[in-house]
Formats: C-alpha cells, structure tokens, sequence
C-alpha cells in the first residue's frame, strides 16, 4: 500500500488547509472543528489505501538483469537495496512494473508523492536522487518505458520500505536496550503478493504494527498546532489547584489549551471552573497517567504546559519503536508498557483487559524483551536473588538476628561465603500467592505481591525488576480456563494452600515487555506517558542524525 493517488493527495491538502482555518474559540467554531477532523481522518484514511500500490503485471516488456547492476553501479546509494531489487524482479520474470500499455501507471506519481513527503511519516530525511527522479517523471509521463525511470521507481519504493515501514538498523535498537525481536519482512515478496491480487492492494494494511498509521495521524495534528501556536505559553497558577466551581483568569487560558488538544468542549471564554472542563479535565489526565480526580494543580499543569516540539519528538521516537514490532499477532498473547504501568491481554489484537502493574525501579530497570509463559506455579518459594542478599538481607540481618525467620525467610547453603535465602510460601511472601514464569536469561516474571497499595499509584516503579500483576486471579484463571479440573475455587485454594505448585502450560503464551512513552488507546486517544528510564531523549538524537 504503498503510493499514493492523486486525487486523495488532493483531498487531504484541501482538507488540511481547511483545518487550519478553523477558528477555536466558541461552540460554532468547535462543530466546525469536529467535522472537519471528521473529514481530515477519512481522507487520510483513504490516502493510506493507495500504500501498497497497484502495480503492473505487464509483460510485454521485460528488463535485462546487466540493466539493474549498471543502475546500481551508476546509483550507488540504492546500493543496500541491490538484493531486494534483484529479488523483486526475479520474481516478475524481469517484466517491468511500472508501465501498462506502454505509459506510466498511476501509482509512479503516488510513489513520488509519497517519497517527497516523508515528513508525515515521521522522517527527517530524503531518499536518495529524489531530484533526478522527479526530472524522469516529469520527462517520462507519457511515451516508452524508460528502464531507468523503472528501475528508479522501484528503488525508491525499497528506501521508501526501509525509512518508513523498517525502520532504523537494529544496531540501534540494541544500543537503545530493546531487545525485543526485530520484524523479519521481505518487501519484495510483499509487493510480489500485491502484484499477484491487484484486486485487494486497496484493502491491504501496510506492513507495520498498527500504532504507527495512528501516531502519524497525530503528528500531523500537532505539527499544526505548533504552526498555529509556536510559542506555546506556559499556563502560570494563581493558586495551589483549581477545582470545580473556582473562577480565575487562568482557568480561560487552561479551557482554551485543553480545546487544542481536544479534550474540551465548550466556552472557552468563561472563567469558570464549570463541569464541561472537569470532564475535560479528567480526559486529559487519563491520557497522561495522572490521577484522574479533576483537580488542576500542579502536576496536571506542568503536562499542560509540555512544549509542543517535545510531544512531537515524542511521537516520532514512538513511530520508531512501532516499525520495530510485529505488523500482527494471530493468537493470544500478553503485553507490558513499561511507562504505562499497565497488562493488556490480547487475542488476534483484540485487546480483551488490561490491569494495573508495578515495574522496576530506575536503579533496577525492566528489560525490554519478549518470552515465553510456560508455568504458573501457586504458593511459590522466592529464591532470594544475590545482589539483593549481599546489599539489603545480609546488613538487615546484622542489624536484626531475628530478621531472616521474622520474615519466613530460610538460609538453604552458602555460596562463595553469602547465604542462599528463600522466602518460604504465603502470604508474606514477597512474590504474593502466585508467580507467571516466562524463562528468560533476565530472570524477570510476573507475580503477585502483598503491598496492594502500591498499584493506586499513579507512578509505579517500585519493584528489583520484576512484574508485579494487581489482578493474579484473573491472570490465572485466563491462563488456566480450557483447563481440566482447574476452576475458580481450584485456583483460590491453590494460591493459599501454603505448598508451592508448578503448573505446565499446554501452550505456550507469548509474553511481550514494551516502552512506549507515547500511544493510542482504544478510542484513538493519543496518551502520553513519563520516560522513566530516560530512553527518549538517545533514541530521538540517532532519529534526527540519522
């Protein structure tokens, strides 16, 4: 799916142009407004049909296999791209792709468009000899197939591939500490695949996990805003909070940012703190991660204030991490954002719940990786790790003699002169009454803990790393529920019964451990998260070097 018509090209323009007209203030002014995001997102959804591209199978036309590598010598930059060139065409059977009765296909001129604005897809560059592509185009429109105008177009499409829908080397994404896997795609099959069912190009995703085409569309919508609003002056408190029912100047100015960003509705001229921007108000804190209780103070100011050109940067590096990751998932998987301190449960990419967790503190970091859940075990010992025996248990215990047994801990043996300590099962058992283990080199899992309070948190980094999960029944009864004999009060009893349990999953459930500092939920809301790891900031440097 990858060029674009023209006429939607033409569509979205006239759109965005409208958009930008739109006044913000008063209620007029805001239907107008709607609607015409309404319309701005069906265009760009329609836009995003011509991706793929409806490619030729003309064959009355076929290259020589010494006319790419002379292109690919003349061209040498499309050199990294050389193999998916000779693969696309060996494919074709050297027949040219671009021309149908002896003129240029449509999708050449949605290509280009594509190419030349790559901006909007969230890259700082430009492909290589864009200009002599743009001078064949022009020259070549119409007459007969030019093989190096083809073979120009096809390249283009492989960089367009690699900056759009790739993404960065995965020597970055290693440096960046993501080692989740990379996505392995061929991109000439993909196309091959298009080619062969030109019928279903239009309604073929392109080949990138589904948070990238929703980010773009709100980059889009906040590199208008920073047009509109360049400067994007910090709202300053006269007070400790405002609450519902309080009248002050700032409370204008507070309406009027929350209608920007789309969370209000309504007079954005009064100075009271009516409902319509409590409820808009409790929007915008549930898209940050704040509590929700609808009093603005300084927290919720401060993300108010959040220059733009840093949500920007923000959602760029978000779009990077999306080409990483699988375009799809076909079975049941787990998912943990680590910013976002949430467990999301999926099915084919159904999101069917969520809950609260508790991640690594930033001392004790959550890797960034994927496994595979194979065991729940119920009433499980806590084998004690060793850095935390030699740095919190070993002085505890020299302070207090009696600290090992008053908390159900036992010393099982030495090594290397520092104590092996477990904690025995039950309730104090600081992996709570049952443990979710996805084996992995990072010995990092998912249990259950006693401190429940931790999980009202709005900010949850508390743990050594591993994941603490605020609804362990629920996570063992879906992970047990086409078992034999294992029901809800099986379960129960499991858990408090005092005697650690292994039980073997028949399949096994793919486990992924993400960081997305930026995303859209389920209603298409875009939500922004703290980086709390301090990954962004690298990771947008190598974007814009890059």
């Amino acid at each position: 799916m990858l060029a674009f018509s023209f006429k939607f090209g033409k569509i979205y323009i006239a759109f965005l142009c409208i958009c930008c007209a739109i006044s913000i203030a008063g209620c007029r002014q805001e239907k107008k407004a709607k609607k015409q995001n309404q319309e701005k997102s069906k265009a760009i959804k329609e836009w995003n049909k011509t991706i793929p591209g409806n490619f030729s199978a003309e064959q009355n036309r076929f290259l020589d296999s010494m006319e790419i590598d002379s292109f690919i010598n003349k061209y040498p930059l499309f050199q990294p791209y050389a193999a998916a060139i000779r693969e696309f065409y060996g494919g074709r059977n050297l027949a040219y792709a671009w021309y149908a009765d002896n003129r240029l296909i449509e999708q050449a001129g949605n290509l280009a468009d594509r190419v030349k604005n790559l901006k909007n897809e969230g890259i700082s560059q430009e492909t290589p000899y864009r200009n002599i592509l743009d001078s064949l185009l022009y020259a070549k429109a119409t007459g007969t197939p030019d093989v190096k105008l083809e073979l120009m177009l096809t390249a283009n499409y492989f960089v367009f591939a690699k900056l759009a829908w790739e993404g960065m080397d995965p020597s970055i994404s290693k440096s960046s500490q993501w080692y989740l896997p990379r996505k392995k795609l061929s991109y000439a099959a993909y196309l091959d695949s298009l080619i062969s069912a030109p019928e279903k190009a239009s309604k073929t995703a392109a080949p990138v996990y589904r948070q990238y085409d929703l980010l773009k569309q709100h980059l889009s919508h906040y590199r208008q805003l920073q047009k509109e609003d360049p400067i994007w002056t910090p709202i300053a408190r006269t007070t400790k909070s405002y609450k519902p029912g309080d009248s002050a100047a700032p409370i204008a100015a507070i309406k009027k940012r929350l209608f920007k960003l789309g969370d209000f509705k309504g007079d954005t001229l009064s100075y009271i703190y009516d409902e319509a921007l409590e409820t808009a108000t409790k929007s915008f804190q549930s898209r940050h991660g704040l509590p929700g209780d609808g009093l603005i103070g300084k927290g919720t100011l401060d993300e108010m204030n959040v220059p733009l050109t840093k949500r920007i940067r923000q959602i760029l590096v978000n779009m990077e991490r999306s080409r990483w990751l699988p375009v799809h998932m076909d079975s049941t998987y787990l998912g943990v954002n680590i910013p976002e301190f949430k467990l999301h449960v999926y099915h084919s990419d159904s999101l069917l719940w969520s809950c609260n967790v508790v991640v690594g503190q930033s001392i004790h970091r959550t890797v960034i990786f994927s496994g595979d859940m194979r065991y729940v075990v119920f009433s499980p010992y806590w084998n004690v790790p060793e850095s935390i025996v030699r740095n919190e248990i070993m002085p505890a215990m020299k302070r207090n003699r009696g600290y090992i047994n008053s908390h159900q801990m036992e010393i099982t043996g030495y090594r290397d002169g520092i104590p092996v300590v477990r904690q025995k099962p039950g309730p104090q058992n600081s992996l709570g009454l049952v443990k979710f283990l996805f084996p992995n080199s990072y010995n990092i899992y998912l249990h259950d803990s006693p401190a429940k309070s931790l999980f009202n948190e709005s900010s949850r980094a508390f743990s050594h790393g591993c994941i603490r999960v605020s609804e362990p029944f629920k996570l063992a009864a879906f992970l047990l529920q086409d078992y034999d004999n294992w029901d809800e009060q099986k379960i129960k009893n499991s858990m408090d019964r005092g005697v650690e349990q292994y039980v073997t999953l028949k399949h096994k459930i793919p486990v992924f451990i993400a960081y997305f500092t930026a995303f859209t939920d389920r209603k298409n809301l875009l939500n922004f998260r703290k980086d709390i790891y301090n990954r962004d900031d690298t990771l947008a440097k190598m974007l814009i070097e890059d």
